[in-house]
C-alpha cells in the first residue's frame, strides 16, 4: 500500500458525531501507551498523530482520511491512563458503540506491545472483537526493545498461544521502522 495523501480529518466524542460517508475503515486498537499513535504517523509517513510519554493522550476517535480512499481510525486507548473513572466509562461506551455497530469497519488493528505479549485486557480486547464478528489482526508494537532474536520468537510464540481467531500476526517497531511496509501490504489486502 503505497501512501500518497494522509490528512486529519476529525475527532469524535459521540457516536452521532461518526462521519457519515461510505469509505473504508482500519481501525487501530490497543492500550494506554502501545503506540498507536507513533504507528499511524509511521504508516502516514508524517506527524499528524498525537503522540505523548503519558498514557491516554487519545481521548477521542481520531479519523485520518488515506489517499482520498479510506480512514486510519485512532482509538482511545484501554487499560492504565491517569484520568478520571468517569473519563475511561465514556471512552468505553464510545469505543463499544463504534466497534459493534461501525458498518465501515474493515479491520482493526490490534496493538500489543512485543515485550508484555499476554496481558488479560488485551485477550479481552481480541474476544470482544472475536465475539462482534471483527476481522482483526495482532500488531505487536516495540519490538525494536526486544534485542535478541531468540527472545522475539519465544514472545511471538506466547502471543500466537495466548491470541486466537485472529487474521494474521506482524511485528513492528515505529522508531526503526521495522515492518511497516509488510503492515501496509496486509491492511491493503483488506481494503
Amino acid at each position: 500500500m503505497k501512501i500518497t495523501s494522509a490528512e486529519f480529518v476529525k475527532s469524535v466524542v459521540k457516536v452521532e458525531d461518526l462521519p457519515a460517508d461510505n469509505f473504508p475503515e482500519v481501525a487501530f486498537v490497543g492500550r494506554s501507551n502501545v503506540g498507536k499513535s507513533s504507528l499511524l504517523n509511521a504508516l502516514m509517513k508524517k506527524k499528524l498523530a498525537y503522540t505523548s510519554a503519558t498514557p491516554g493522550k487519545t481521548r477521542e476517535i481520531n479519523y485520518f482520511r488515506i489517499n482520498q480512499k479510506f480512514y486510519f481510525v485512532d482509538l482511545p486507548g484501554y487499560g492504565y491512563a491517569k484520568v478520571s473513572k468517569a473519563e475511561q466509562d465514556r471512552w468505553k461506551v464510545l469505543l463499544e458503540a463504534y466497534l459493534q455497530n461501525r458498518p465501515q469497519l474493515k479491520l482493526c488493528l490490534l496493538l500489543i506491545d512485543a515485550r508484555h505479549p499476554d496481558l488479560e485486557n488485551d485477550k479481552q480486547m481480541a474476544e470482544f472483537l472475536y465475539f462482534y464478528g471483527r476481522r482483526f489482526a495482532i500488531v505487536r508494537t516495540k519490538v525494536d526493545k526486544l534485542k535478541k532474536k531468540s527472545e522475539r520468537e519465544t514472545l511471538r510464540q506466547i502471543s500466537a498461544s495466548f491470541f486466537s481467531n485472529y487474521e494474521f500476526m506482524t511485528d513492528v517497531s515505529a522508531h526503526s521502522g521495522e515492518g511497516i511496509l509488510d503492515l501496509g501490504k496486509h491492511i491493503s489486502e483488506y481494503l
